[in-house]
């Protein structure tokens, strides 16, 4: 157990059997009254964000969340299979837990998994990751980079708007956290 004077960035808290993590805080000391502690939660399962007000020196559950590196393997039917790439032990995850991360997993990928007693909780992609395009639209004559998107195909199934002027088979390098065209890969 912990109080809300040790609350940080980053902390899971355990509130009501659900692991809430910590996404701003700021402690706040008013000229009248006591002291508290107001704090911007994720819930680590569902991604519901909220806001909660803690009385300084309240008493916190704090969950321990385990955060290591693992290697995408391949889908068995519902789940995807991953790798610990210290130990070679394998896992497997359930689709709604990998969640739309599915959209830029390639196999043979390095992906961070936290868990919290031995059941993941979430997939960590990088940033950006390096995918090819399967199927677009041709470019015409005339299109450049100035002009509008269409929509494009990856190699993972995921469809993003990418600039007119890109071609099937073109590498593009794409953003993670919310599916945006950052710029073409020349090999």
């Amino acid at each position: 157990m912990a109080t809300s004077n040790d609350i940080k960035n980053g902390t899971v808290l355990r509130i009501d059997g659900q692991l809430w993590s910590i996404l701003e805080f700021q402690h706040v000391k008013p000229g009248k009254g006591g002291a508290f502690v107001r704090t911007k939660m994720k819930n680590v399962l569902s991604g519901k964000v909220v806001d909660k007000t803690f009385n300084a020196g309240t008493k916190v559950e704090t969950a321990n969340v385990d955060r290591r590196d693992f290697q995408y393997l391949y889908m068995d039917g519902a789940d995807y299979v991953f790798m610990d790439t210290d130990t070679y032990d394998q896992i497997m995850v359930p689709a709604a837990t990998v969640g739309d991360a599915k959209d830029y997993m390639l196999e043979g990928m390095s992906i961070m998994i936290a868990s919290n007693d031995g059941q993941p909780l979430y997939v960590e992609l990088p940033s950006s990751v390096v995918l090819e395009i399967t199927y677009t639209e041709p470019g015409l004559q005339g299109d450049r980079s100035t002009g509008g998107t269409k929509p494009a195909t990856l190699e993972t199934g995921a469809e993003i708007q990418v600039p007119l002027f890109l071609e099937q088979g073109t590498k593009v390098k794409v953003d993670t956290r919310d599916g945006s065209y950052l710029g073409r890969v020349t090999d």
